[in-house]
């Protein structure tokens, strides 16, 4: 099973392919804003990325990189701090907001019934046509890594679409978790 680390930063994982522009001692050194990425087609069961998308210039072109060099079914885990939380826009590298809703336009439907608000969204993708598509199977706000608070993550993801739209500028997550199927035919 053949695993990457995008981003690592001092991350490096044992078992992964850690990739970085920084050499940080046991990573490969690769800009991660240059296309294409120095992988073949279909190279990775899974694609490790934590708070790296966020410093991005291009998110739809790093997500159509991360599609290609993915096996089919292969998992792409996401964290990234939340728009509306400091984490974000206390750190003056960060260029892309992540919301709970991110990956809406690179969604896989299939047959799954969709919400209201879901059908409207369907017809107003902005995924500029591209063919990476995955299935959401998971999609979370991270309230906070405090013990104390981290039992409001129940409450925040009962249905995290609403709560972010009504309530998360009152209280805001930490953090937002995506976990991804590739969807390749």
């Amino acid at each position: 099973m053949k695993k990457l680390n995008l981003g690592c930063g001092n991350d490096i994982r044992e078992g992964y392919t850690n990739l970085d522009i920084v050499d940080y001692g046991g990573n490969l050194i690769h800009d991660i804003t240059s296309f294409p990425y120095p992988f073949e087609d279909n190279t990775f069961d899974e694609i490790f990325c934590s708070h790296i998308l966020e410093h991005l210039n291009d998110f739809h072109k790093t997500v159509s990189e991360l599609y290609r060099i993915s096996k089919p079914n292969a998992t792409i885990i996401v964290y990234a701090p939340f728009f509306l939380n400091t984490k974000y826009f206390g750190e003056p590298d960060h260029k892309i907001p992540f919301s709970i809703r991110t990956f809406d336009n690179y969604e896989f439907i299939g047959n799954r019934k969709l919400k209201f608000y879901e059908k409207w969204k369907l017809n107003h993708r902005t995924n500029y046509r591209g063919k990476a598509q995955f299935e959401i199977l998971e999609k979370k706000f991270i309230t906070s890594h405090f013990a104390l608070l981290k039992w409001m993550d129940h409450l925040l993801n009962i249905e995290p679409v609403m709560y972010e739209r009504f309530l998360a500028g009152i209280f805001s997550p930490e953090e937002v978790f995506f976990r991804l199927r590739v969807v390749k035919e």
